[in-house]
């Protein structure tokens, strides 16, 4: 194959311009907002979803975690819709750029860090220190557990880009071959195949885990934070 394989996680350009942001823009489409007293189905599925991953998500915060309900959910239906699209022939997938995920991941746990210095100062700074420890250690301890604060979002960006770019990866590797394979051995392309529509499958899944672990861990932030 003379193809790129990271051809597909290049930015798209339409006359010289990117189009990022109208692909981005576009998941927001999926989700109509209800203007009848009778929804339909999808809507009613839809809003019963979001209602299930909500109280599963927010059962635990208190009331000021919980006023993060409506960017939590917003960001997991983005984040899950955006992969699934991504899975589409001839697609772009945004969460495949370290630069986007970052972009989501330091504004919220900034954000979480934030409420937690102003509304449990204390509890914040504690821990920096766990208590009990000997005086010689702590410097070190400080400075492991400062570390360990500012790696949070670089880890929530990192997990997301690469399970997304992984799977990209893998299907089109395995389709390459099974193209290939076609014209040499038609029974082993064939078992090439199955295995290719498996892990299409499996990708449909790691694009809704994903969504749901990238989302999670913000929660877990926020419950540690408020």
């Amino acid at each position: 194959m003379n193809e790129n394989l990271f051809a597909s996680f290049t930015t798209p350009m339409m006359m010289g311009l990117p189009i990022v942001i109208l692909i981005i823009l576009f998941p927001s489409i999926l989700f109509p907002s209800p203007d009848r007293l009778m929804n339909n189905r999808l809507v009613s599925i839809q809003q019963w979803l979001i209602q299930l991953t909500s109280k599963q998500m927010l059962s635990a915060h208190n009331y000021k975690g919980q006023t993060w309900t409506l960017m939590l959910m917003s960001l997991i239906l983005f984040i899950g819709s955006t992969n699934l699209l991504g899975l589409l022939p001839h697609s772009f997938t945004p969460t495949t750029q370290l630069s986007m995920n970052l972009g989501m991941a330091i504004p919220l746990w900034a954000g979480t860090v934030i409420t937690g210095f102003r509304y449990k100062t204390k509890t914040s700074l504690a821990h920096f220190l766990p208590q009990g420890t000997p005086l010689l250690l702590i410097p070190m301890l400080v400075i492991i557990e400062t570390i360990s604060l500012f790696i949070q979002p670089m880890a929530l960006a990192v997990r997301l880009t690469a399970n997304i770019t992984a799977g990209h990866l893998l299907i089109h590797l395995i389709g390459g071959a099974t193209l290939i394979l076609m014209d040499i051995s038609t029974a082993t392309a064939s078992i090439t195949f199955i295995i290719l529509v498996l892990l299409t499958i499996l990708e449909f899944a790691v694009a809704l885990i994903q969504a749901y672990v990238f989302t999670l861990l913000v929660s877990l932030y926020l419950h540690d934070n408020t």
